[in-house]
């Protein structure tokens, strides 16, 4: 049986998934092997060199013992996304916060997957109900958690900053996450469990019906468009989410961590901005 990894073996590998899972890279495979599949090598006997000169035949490639190659086990394909709810109706701009508190009702004391079993508080969302621009991450994280509102940590004082420089305030955009209970130790949701939930952010989204959604991250958007892709192949150009132009950028807490990569999020902001009309503020 293979030795357990020391502590900072498991902090270097995590850090390395959550590098990946960055990248959009969310699924890693490794085959299993049968030991029993494994023909065992004869013990070579070995002679001295004049000895195995005489007794040495030549052999011809028929003779040769084949080389073992294992069968491969065969990637299971991945399941299908469950189709999305149908696009809510129009809601006057005057009844969106009524219309916003009723989903959260609905959600309630939510057990409806594994999630609610460890976290503190339910992350619903934060911002305006009317507001042009909509942010959608993946999850709450620790501090989230303990406040109940998401992006309040690092990654949120560093989102707050990007809103700023579009020349926007935070209370003038919404912010919500594809799950709104806290993963174990800030793992990426589950299928199950980001299916499970959701359904209620894109019926924030209907309600809010924003005109740009800026998804934060590969999790944000694999979720919002159905399907898996690369985060290098959404940036850059302007997708579609229930009739709303949806642009794809970097999560904060991958900024946090790389900080080089904030000039190409920033680029994707713009984008966001040239779509609003948006210009960014002088500086004096």
């Amino acid at each position: 049986m293979p030795s357990a990894l020391d502590i900072a073996a498991q902090q270097a590998l995590a850090a390395r998934l959550r590098f990946y899972r960055d990248l959009g890279l969310t699924e890693l495979y490794r085959r299993p092997v049968d030991p029993a599949q494994i023909p065992s090598l004869p013990t070579p006997v070995l002679e001295e060199p004049a000895a195995a000169a005489e007794s040495a035949a030549p052999m011809t490639l028929t003779e040769a013992e084949p080389a073992y190659l294992p069968e491969e086990t065969p990637i299971p394909p991945r399941k299908p996304f469950p189709a999305p709810p149908e696009v809510g109706g129009i809601v006057p701009p005057a009844e969106r916060l009524a219309a916003l508190r009723a989903i959260q009702e609905e959600i309630g004391d939510c057990t409806r997957c594994a999630l609610h079993a460890g976290r503190n508080k339910i992350v619903f969302a934060d911002g305006s109900p009317t507001a042009r621009l909509m942010f959608v991450g993946e999850g709450p994280g620790a501090d989230e958690d303990a406040q109940g509102l998401p992006f309040v940590g690092r990654a949120g004082q560093l989102l707050n900053n990007m809103i700023t420089a579009m020349g926007l305030k935070r209370e003038e955009v919404y912010i919500a996450n594809v799950v709104k209970c806290r993963p174990p130790s800030n793992r990426t949701p589950e299928p199950e469990e980001a299916h499970t939930c959701s359904p209620f952010l894109f019926r924030q989204i209907d309600v809010v019906r924003p005109e740009v959604l800026v998804a934060l991250g590969a999790t944000a958007a694999t979720y919002l468009l159905g399907q898996k892709q690369p985060l290098a192949g959404l940036r850059g150009r302007v997708l579609s989410v229930r009739g709303t132009r949806l642009v794809v950028t970097y999560h904060p807490a991958y900024l946090l961590r790389d900080p080089r990569q904030k000039k190409e999020a920033w680029a994707d902001l713009q984008i966001a901005m040239r779509e609003l009309g948006l210009k960014p503020p002088g500086r004096g």
